[in-house]
């Protein structure tokens, strides 16, 4: 997001944290459900995004459309948080909707939170990624535009059935429909990565070729925790192809200690 993009994105999350302080999970939950569903909406629409989204027009003038179309159509608290994007400035129509898309998956997260579950949720989205980038079959079969999004959603739900939380499943959907016009896995990782931030936490990807001990894990995670000031919340994969050392991705920062790597320039180097 650019500059005035960031600032009405943050006076609605203020909106959305004032909310989540007094709300049960289920009323937040059923509220980020409806703003997805405006979302939804608004990708469909592309006049009601732009216009929406014009600075041209002034907020008022905004915000009475947006009330004119959803008025009594979703509940207090959805109408307020779209009030809050929708009463700022966006540089795009483009990036109101992923605003809109966005507040609603935090509101959902914000669910979970109040339900003391946000921990459980940031994991079973990452481990749900890992098992299709696992599985060319599976993720083939979820990235195939052809099978109709409702038939997809439903293999989501038979696959996580009994596995995860509801949340969880919402929001494996929602990476589904390309959650800022991301592709599913980094829909996924994005989502997570969200999930960790709410719990004032920055997520480390961290590969090695075989399974860290517990000392290890906490070890690690310490030194990264110094480097960037926050706490860290590490994501294990175990990929025997890199034979040995680390390789930790925080944010766009990359770390890669890996055999394989040192290999591969190795390679590079007598070659050239």
């Amino acid at each position: 997001m650019l500059a005035a993009s960031r600032e009405s994105y943050a006076a609605a999350v203020d909106a959305l944290n004032e909310f989540a302080a007094g709300a049960t999970p289920e009323r937040l939950t059923a509220t980020g459900d409806e703003v997805l569903a405006v979302a939804d909406l608004l990708r469909r629409e592309p006049r009601l995004r732009r216009a929406l989204a014009d600075s041209s027009r002034a907020s008022d003038e905004r915000v009475g459309l947006l009330g004119a179309v959803f008025g009594g159509k979703v509940g207090d608290e959805a109408l307020g948080l779209l009030t809050a994007l929708v009463s700022g400035r966006w540089s795009t129509p483009s990036e109101l909707l992923d605003a809109v898309e966005r507040i609603g998956a935090e509101t959902l997260l914000a669910g979970s939170e109040r339900a003391d579950e946000l921990g459980d949720v940031e994991d079973e989205l990452f481990r749900f990624g890992h098992v299709v980038r696992g599985n060319p079959q599976l993720a083939s079969a979820l990235s195939d535009p052809s099978a109709g999004l409702d038939r997809r959603g439903q293999l989501i739900a038979d696959l996580l059935e009994g596995k995860a939380s509801p949340a969880s499943l919402r929001l494996v959907t929602l990476a589904l429909r390309g959650f800022g016009g991301r592709g599913f896995d980094a829909s996924l990782s994005r989502l997570v990565e969200l999930a960790a931030a709410r719990r004032d936490r920055q997520v480390a990807y961290v590969t090695t070729a075989a399974p860290l001990s517990d000392a290890e894990e906490e070890r690690l995670a310490g030194r990264l925790s110094e480097l960037y000031g926050r706490q860290i919340s590490l994501k294990l994969d175990v990929d025997p192809s890199v034979v040995g050392g680390v390789k930790v991705q925080v944010g766009a920062d990359l770390y890669d200690g890996t055999v394989s790597r040192r290999l591969a320039e190795t390679r590079k180097a007598l070659a050239g």
